[in-house]
């Protein structure tokens, strides 16, 4: 396979980058607008069902991560039949549980766990899209698919929240918007028709990763949440530089996952998303290191100046779940498992850390998340050495 262009790849990198931070930005504004409009309890109830639908979508990433890698063996069609069934499971599991978690979250009635399904049923569908235009290397109309499915699932919200300040109508109209988005995505694939599934497996191999990864990336919150309390708001500000340093890189995943497919591809693309990843966010962790007050004066705002958060950690703990992620797709790629069971390691070092020793500050929690990272990261290098050594 013929290395693309490198302007076509700087390219392909900006059109990717611009419409994930776009989407991400998107996804603050609902947010934002929800806060403002909502009665706080009712704000509180759908950001509950917001962070649900963050683990629903684990397998529409598990399924974009192996259309994007076995398109060109598998073919279009099972991929895409293979999306439905799993859109089809999730919806009806999560209707299952409807009456389970209407009683968890205490809501006064189970419409907008119904609505949660349905929303769910067509972003798990966009994820197998998102895969086979990843797979077959066009960036373009990936980027507007990543677009448009912003525009469909914010504005679809916002305008169910304007129509009526509930829950249920915010997910009704992401429901609603994402379903336009998933006609205009098939179209854009090729208006490919379903066969019978293929890739079964890979899709559950890549589901465990991809939940232990979602957990590892989000878990530090929570913690910090349970142990720290009055501080949890400071650790609040730190995990948005976080999330800028994870977010950050994300094209150069999208761009160089379809090519770890081969195995000397692989092996050569590899070691080069990593540098150009921890360069990227060299400069991020360097910026807070120099510039941390100032830092979170922008983004906590004046409630926090002055308060002890050191940024550089939490930007570094973003650049190393960045490389986590690349070093996650390759062994995906080759079918090594050895790779999951390190992301679920670290996830249960991370509690056994902040729980039980580094909970007295926002910087004790702070160096549980990154000491667990770290180490994750020099583990999936050894992990990627030795399999190149028996490859």
């Amino acid at each position: 396979m013929s290395a693309p262009a490198p302007t076509t790849t700087r390219l392909d990198a900006l059109l990717i980058t611009g419409a994930l931070l776009g989407a991400n930005a998107a996804s603050y504004v609902l947010t934002i607008a929800a806060a403002r409009i909502l009665a706080p309890a009712v704000f509180g109830e759908l950001s509950a069902l917001l962070a649900l639908v963050v683990i629903g979508v684990v397998p529409a990433m598990s399924l974009q991560t192996v259309a994007a890698l076995r398109v060109t063996s598998l073919g279009p069609r099972p991929l895409f039949g293979l999306g439905l069934a799993v859109s089809a499971g999730m919806t009806v599991l999560t209707l299952a549980a409807v009456p389970l978690l209407a009683r968890l979250l205490h809501l006064d009635g189970p419409w907008p766990v119904v609505w949660l399904a349905l929303s769910l049923a067509p972003l798990t569908v966009l994820g197998v899209l998102h895969g086979l235009l990843q797979g077959t290397h066009r960036f373009g109309s990936l980027a507007l698919l990543v677009s448009l499915e912003g525009l469909g699932k914010v504005g679809g919200g916002v305008l169910g929240l304007w129509i009526s300040p509930t829950s249920a109508s915010v997910l009704a109209g992401t429901a609603a918007g994402s379903f336009l988005v998933v006609l205009t995505g098939w179209r854009l694939c090729g208006r490919p028709r379903p066969a019978r599934p293929a890739g079964g497996p890979d899709v559950l191999h890549a589901s465990q990763a991809m939940l232990a990864l979602v957990l590892l990336v989000n878990l530090d919150l929570v913690l910090a949440r349970h142990q720290l309390a009055d501080q949890a708001g400071g650790y609040a500000v730190g995990a948005v530089v976080t999330k800028i340093a994870y977010w950050l890189p994300q094209a150069i995943g999208v761009l160089v996952l379809p090519r770890m497919a081969v195995a000397d591809d692989r092996r050569r693309m590899l070691p080069r998303a990593l540098a150009v990843c921890a360069g990227l966010d060299a400069f991020v962790v360097a910026g807070c290191a120099l510039f941390g007050p100032l830092g979170v004066a922008l983004v906590g705002g004046a409630n926090y100046e002055g308060d002890s958060i050191p940024l550089w950690q939490f930007a570094l703990v973003g650049s190393c779940l960045a490389l986590v992620q690349l070093l996650l797709f390759s062994r995906i790629a080759s079918g090594d498992r050895r790779s999951t069971l390190a992301v679920w390691i670290a996830v249960a070092a991370e509690v056994a850390l902040i729980t039980l020793w580094l909970n007295d500050s926002v910087g004790q929690v702070v160096t549980g998340a990154l000491l667990a990272t770290a180490g994750l990261v020099v583990a999936g290098t050894v992990i990627e050495a030795r399999g190149k050594v028996r490859a």
